[in-house]
Order: structure tokens, then sequence, then C-alpha cells
């Protein structure tokens, strides 16, 4: 499997990825605008945008993107992040140009037609009310927001209510108009493809525009924060964010591995004690996350109200511990998992496509894989414990959310790791 990178005169970019033997693809275009380009007005409009793209072009109705798509067994789709909004298709090779087609058509002609606009507004304030309604999604939103105060990297990707219910053409033009440029642009392509026919055809979609030049977003912030709300739920919700090194940071490495070993599984510390030998939860899992500027990892799991202090005093206690003996055997089958699991999730074509879109987002270059897991296996013991005790002197954000009496305040967490 090879990679290959150019770059057009316009600055805008493009990776591909053969892979020998498939006979499917995945295409896309990712673009550098997600939440944490947005002003407080403009709040939740990078995702209204992405919806909006699939309404219609000048060429193409609605209908008619998805039956483009579809006719051929393919399959479209598009998603928001905080920094970047991806447009991609699943198809079969012979169907790229049609997919390539019918992706830079949504995203370069949407109409913004009024009525169109009224109708999408419906369905995103439905899909806010429906996160409204799930308490593990409230409670991620909330921990981002206390985690990254008074900053764009820490608003929600749906937007508030208010600001949707306000959106008008006018805001997704501007947006475009700011945002999305060739030079903001990445197209990446993996699987059976040819990369001088992506080429040849991104040059003549795409190698006309004009560029928008660099619109570098706020400087993260990971700050110390909580949220309390009490609900009559069947569940305390119990989420902690520490804070955690970036893509950029070297550290980022012994990060993740540090993140496995303390809840990655089900043979990790925090599983094992929380769940395996006091049976306070159904699942507790620690995720990292790692952006350009910032990271953090995150700890969550549900449990009754009347075992929530409890669980958050485990869980403190098993942070600290990890600074002073994490042994060789966790390390290593961290490092198996990290390993495995990165291996393993680049198998299709989709992951490639996006792993190498995003790489080359950060990096402006696509890492061999061979690096990542070599980068993953030099991790020591060493690394990991002194990254245990980085996350005991760091900043920290809680949220929790349910019969949440007996929670424990951040304050008395934060003592209880630096005890």
């Amino acid at each position: 499997m090879t990679v290959q990178i150019h770059t057009l005169s316009n600055g805008f970019r493009i990776v591909t990825e053969s892979m020998p033997g498939l006979k499917s693809a995945s295409v896309g275009i990712w673009v550098g605008a997600g939440g944490r380009h947005e002003s407080v007005a403009q709040n939740g409009v990078a995702h209204f945008l992405e919806h909006m793209a699939f309404k219609g072009t000048p060429s193409r109705s609605a209908l008619r993107i998805a039956e483009e798509i579809e006719d051929v067994g393919g399959y479209i789709n598009a998603y928001t992040s905080r920094e970047m909004t991806a447009y991609y298709a699943r198809c079969l090779s012979e169907d790229v140009p049609r997919a390539l087609e019918v992706i830079a058509d949504i995203v370069l002609n949407p109409l913004f037609n009024p009525d169109d606009i009224e109708t999408e507004r419906h369905v995103i304030l439905q899909e806010i009310g429906q996160s409204n309604d799930t308490p593990d999604d409230v409670i991620f939103d909330w921990l981002h927001e206390v985690s990254y105060p008074g900053q764009a990297f820490g608003r929600t990707i749906l937007g508030p209510e208010e600001r949707v219910s306000a959106f008008g053409r006018e805001d997704f033009l501007g947006f475009v108009a700011r945002h999305y440029g060739p030079d903001r642009m990445i197209l990446s392509a993996a699987g059976g493809i040819s990369h001088a026919e992506i080429l040849h055809r991104a040059e003549a979609l795409f190698g006309g525009l004009a560029p928008v030049g660099a619109d570098a977003p706020e400087p993260a912030r990971f700050t110390a924060g909580e949220r309390r709300e009490e609900k009559d739920l069947e569940q305390a919700h119990f989420a902690l964010n520490l804070e955690a090194p970036g893509f950029r940071d070297p550290e980022v490495w012994a990060s993740q591995v540090w993140t496995t070993a303390m809840g990655g599984g089900m043979s990790s510390r925090l599983f094992q004690k929380i769940r395996e030998e006091r049976g306070l939860c159904y699942s507790i899992h620690a995720q990292p996350a790692a952006y350009e500027d910032t990271g953090h990892v995150t700890i969550y799991a549900g449990t009754s109200a009347a075992e929530i202090g409890e669980l958050a005093e485990l869980t403190v206690q098993e942070l600290r511990r990890s600074a002073e003996d994490m042994s060789e055997a966790e390390v290593a089958r961290a490092k198996a998992q990290l390993t495995a699991g990165l291996v393993m999730g680049l198998e299709s074509p989709s992951s490639r496509a996006e792993r190498n879109a995003r790489l080359l987002a950060i990096w402006d270059r696509v890492p061999d894989l061979d690096e990542a897991v070599s980068k993953i296996g030099t991790v020591s013991l060493e690394a990991v414990r002194a990254q245990g005790a980085r996350v005991l002197q760091g900043q920290a954000a809680v949220a929790v959310y349910g019969p949440i009496s007996r929670a424990p305040s951040l304050a008395d967490m934060m003592a209880g790791m630096r005890a």
C-alpha cells in the first residue's frame, strides 16, 4: 500500500492510498472548518451547513444526490467535528469518479434554498432534543464546556437551540466564503483507486478555486471546571476529564498507553477494580482524545445514587496508584491493545482515507503506520508512570448528572489525587 500526496497550485491537497486487491474504495473531502472555527454567534453553523449540503445543488435535487450514489450500491454521509467537516462516500472502485463528482457538487454548489433551510432546521432541533434526552450525550457536552470554558473549542457541535433557530442563508454563505477554500480542503481516497485518475479529476473539479487564506483558530486552553446537575434519573452519570498531550506533543504516545492501561478494556485497572471487584457499575472506560493543540483523557461510568461517591473515590485512588506501581505487564498489554487496534482499525478503505486526511491536516504529511507502531513500542514503563504523575499535577474537570447528592466535588477529587 502506497500513500501519495499532491498539492494543486491553489493549495488544494490530495492524498491517496492504493490498496491492491480491493474492488471498493472510499473518497471524501475534509474541510478545515469545524466547531472551533465558529464565533459565539455562529455556534452550530458548521454542523447546520453540513446538513444543507445534501439538500440540493443547481444540478441535483436532494433525492438525486442520494440516488446517484445508492443506484450503484454506494453510501454517502458527512460529519462535523471540532476541527473538521467531512463529506465522504464508499463505493465500488469503478464508481469513484461518480462519487467524487457528487461530493464536489454538494460541497461547492449547495443551494441553501430557504424552504430547505426551514425543513432542515426542524430536523436539527429534533437532533438537539434527542441529544438532550440522552444523559451520556448531555454529560459529555457539559464536560467539554467546563474543560474549555468561554472558548469555541468548548462549545457544542450542534449549537444551542436559539442559534439554530435563527440561522439563515446569509450565515451559511458567509461561513462558506470564509472557510471553504481549496487551501482549507483535503481530498482523501483509499482502496481500489488510481492516484493519477484522482489527481486528474481533482484538478478539473477544484483546480480553479481561489484560496481563502489561513484562519488559525483560537488556541485551546484546558481549565479546571465542574458542572453538577441533579435530576431524577435511574443512574448517576460521572465523567472526568484529565488534561493530556495533544497530537503534536511527543508525550502523546505515553499518554495513550497510560489511558489504555487505566481504562481501555476489561483487563484495565478501572474495570477490574470498580466493575469486577466492587460491582459498582456495568462498565467504566477511559478514552484518550488528542487534537492539534490540546488533549484530554475522559473517564466515564454510570452508577447508582448510593455508590457514586465510592466510584469516584476508587477512581481517584487508581489514578494516584498508577504513578507508583504501574507494572511492566500492564504496559505491555496496553501497548499490544493499542497496536492491534490501530492495525485492525485500518483494514478498511474508509478508515485509511480518514486517517490520511486527519494526519495530513496536522503534520502536512502522512506518517507510515510502522512509524506509529514503533512509537507505541518504544514507550517505557517509566514514561507511563511519569504520565500518571503528570495527570495528578495537571488540570481536571468533572461533570455529574442525575441523583448526585453523594458525588464528591472536583476540589475533593483533586485533593485526593494529590494527597
